[in-house]
């Protein structure tokens, strides 16, 4: 059985018994083909399943109404916000996105960014592993603009959108010792990328306005497993096993200050174990804003990101490289959001 074609604007033509040039102009809402035909041309076009070949038509209007996005882990809610509010935006501003997962891994975002070359789009949006820049120069030679979220990657003088994780870092770990904690550990993600970078320096700062020394121990590198297992954001296990070391011989009170909200959920499993109770002996502070926070016994105080903020900043960006002259390329940080709940004493369950 032979496979079935692709209906072809010659279809519709000989179908009606009218040029194709004719079925063009009608599909493409010319004024000089009249409104009747342009009706029995449309309606035959969805009879016969036409679907317009945007390759061909990228071709003859030098553009292809589409953006690419190239995305670490589209399973991380705060991307999976991200992709959402990008890809909304665009729409609305007639623009396809076209997405493309690296799992962090630096040969899959070369493979992206080849692949979005061959394929012609406008411009990407791009979640960088901050491994190398020589393939995302290829599109500055070639005249098609990036814009850089949440990672930066100064020698390709882009623009980034995203959010100031310094403050983000300094704001949580701060209220764990407004709320009383002097021993303050910090759960964060061994992976080499700006955002972590940032999410610790913000907690160093705010230990040293506290008075406070960042001790060897308090520092604790949670070992990567994103790039051991595809769509998976974080493993709450191995930040389980790290703090049941720690809370063995900790003085209290303290507190862990993660830099996500699955690693709390490895603190509140250790505390459980321990007969330790949150946060009467231990105070517990995520990051990331993740839907489950409000919902776990007892309520998660957490840092929010704002998602929706810096998708319709991103795209609007891409959009004003797309349609002005040259111009200086821009950095916007939007601040985070410290919501406090039970865990580190506020009101709630």
């Amino acid at each position: 059985m032979r496979e079935a074609r692709r209906t072809t604007l010659k279809d519709i033509a000989e179908s009606l018994g009218v040029s194709v040039n004719t079925v063009s102009r009608a599909l493409a809402d010319k004024d000089s083909v009249g409104l009747e035909t342009r009706k029995r041309v449309k309606a035959e076009a969805e009879r016969l399943g036409y679907v317009p070949n945007s390759t061909a038509r990228s071709l003859v209007l030098g553009s292809a109404s589409t953006l690419g996005m190239v995305i670490t882990n589209p399973s991380n809610p705060f991307y999976a916000q991200l992709i959402s509010g990008m890809e909304q935006h665009c729409r609305r501003h007639g623009y396809s996105l076209l997405l493309m997962a690296t799992e962090e891994s630096l040969a899959n975002e070369r493979r992206a960014a080849e692949e979005l070359l061959r394929r012609g789009v406008d411009g990407v949006l791009v979640v960088t592993v901050q491994e190398g820049a020589e393939h995302w120069r290829r599109f500055r030679a070639a005249g098609v603009p990036l814009v850089l979220i949440n990672r930066d990657v100064p020698e390709l003088n882009a623009d980034l959108v995203g959010v100031d994780h310094v403050k983000g870092g300094y704001e949580a770990a701060r209220h764990a010792v407004a709320k009383g904690a002097r021993k303050i550990y910090f759960l964060e993600e061994d992976l080499d990328v700006s955002a972590v970078a940032d999410r610790v320096e913000g907690y160093r700062r705010a230990m040293a306005d506290s008075g406070l020394p960042v001790e060897p121990d308090t520092m604790i590198r949670v070992p990567t497993r994103r790039l051991e297992q595809s769509a998976m954001p974080w493993d709450p296990s191995e930040a389980y096993r790290l703090a049941r070391e720690v809370v063995r011989s900790a003085q209290r009170p303290m507190a862990f200050v993660a830099g996500n909200d699955y690693f709390a959920l490895g603190v509140y499993r250790v505390a459980d174990e321990a007969g330790l109770r949150i946060p009467d002996d231990i105070l517990v502070v995520g990051y990331g804003g993740h839907p489950f926070a409000p919902y776990v016994i007892p309520s998660l105080t957490t840092v929010e990101l704002p998602a929706a903020d810096i998708a319709v900043s991103a795209v609007d960006r891409m959009l004003r490289r797309l349609g002005a002259a040259a111009r200086a390329p821009e950095q916007v940080l939007f601040p985070p959001r410290l919501v406090v709940r039970a865990s580190s004493g506020g009101g709630g369950t």
